[in-house]
């Protein structure tokens, strides 16, 4: 009895020690693989915390880091979350909708290096309206995107008759956000385009709009400076003469040049009485500068 227990008691031993021993080298392959993973797998890549809809302005309480492996990061991910969230622009816009824990990529958000998108420019409540433009409308080619420009409309007022021809002011100031299908502020040399894309209010987008159908639309190029409102915004014909030069103002001399520049003659003395024959008198009648004798009978 004494025996078994000893034999008993030894075999425990050996298996608790294997059991030891196998647990010692499965814990150390496990701490061997660990520096593996992460250098395979530890690459820092910015994702949506939440739904997030087309149009939404990122920020950081919306967007978390996830760890993905090196070779699975999506092309054009963001590694840091103020990367994601703003641009050299500004706070950065989802140009499509993106879904919880999806990762923001460049090319679905606004800002360097992402899809060029004319509405991610617009300032908030503002519109994109384009006009038709010529060498002239255009100013020569000058205007390019980034200028500001007043925007004018010259039309008849009654039945397209000349004389009631008028140019009246539609929007002031306003910002070009591009010429033909282009953009780029960058651009630096003049071309003649056929449509110019400007940034106006929704009601200055309507009398745009309007405009193009009953006159021409023509713009001016402002001073890049110059933030000054117009004093003007109506201009009729009857403008446009008073600007050209004085209005002759009428006078008594005026009225009468051939009186004014006649020699000046002696008064004529009207006589008191004037002795005539018993039998007839002289009657005098003067009219401006003329006497004239009437003989009157008695």
């Amino acid at each position: 009895m004494q025996t078994k227990t000893i034999i008993s008691l030894g075999a425990a031993a050996v298996l608790g020690l294997g059991a030891v021993l196998a647990a010692r080298v499965y814990m150390s392959a496990g701490r061997d693989d660990a520096p593996a993973l992460k250098e395979t797998g530890s690459t820092p890549v910015v994702v949506a915390s939440q739904p997030l809809a087309r149009g939404f302005k990122l920020q950081g309480a919306v967007l978390k880091v996830a760890h993905y492996p090196a070779d699975a990061v999506p092309q054009g991910a963001f590694r840091t979350i103020p990367e994601a969230a703003s641009g050299p622009g500004g706070a950065r816009i989802a140009l499509k909708d993106i879904a919880a824990n999806e990762p923001i990529l460049a090319d679905r958000v606004s800002g360097s290096g992402g899809r060029s998108n004319l509405a991610s420019s617009l300032g908030e409540g503002m519109r994109a309206v384009s006009l038709r433009a010529n060498d002239v409308a255009g100013v020569g080619g000058f205007v390019l995107p980034g200028d500001r420009v007043d925007v004018m409309l010259t039309r008849s007022k009654d039945n397209n008759q000349p004389e009631t021809s008028l140019t009246q002011v539609l929007a002031e100031n306003v910002r070009v956000v591009g010429v033909d299908q282009s953009d780029d502020q960058s651009a630096d040399k003049p071309v003649v385009v056929k449509a110019i894309t400007v940034e106006v209010t929704p009601d200055q987008a309507q009398a745009i709009t309007l405009a193009q159908a009953v006159g021409a639309l023509s713009l001016a190029l402002r001073q890049i400076s110059d933030q000054s409102p117009l004093g003007r915004r109506t201009m009729t014909l009857a403008d446009l003469s008073r600007g050209m030069g004085p209005t002759p103002v009428s006078s008594p001399a005026a009225a009468a040049p051939v009186r004014a520049s006649a020699p000046r003659r002696p008064p004529v003395r009207r006589p008191a009485t004037t002795t005539m024959p018993p039998m007839s008198t002289e009657v005098r009648v003067t009219r401006g500068v003329e006497t004239t004798g009437y003989r009157v009978g008695l």
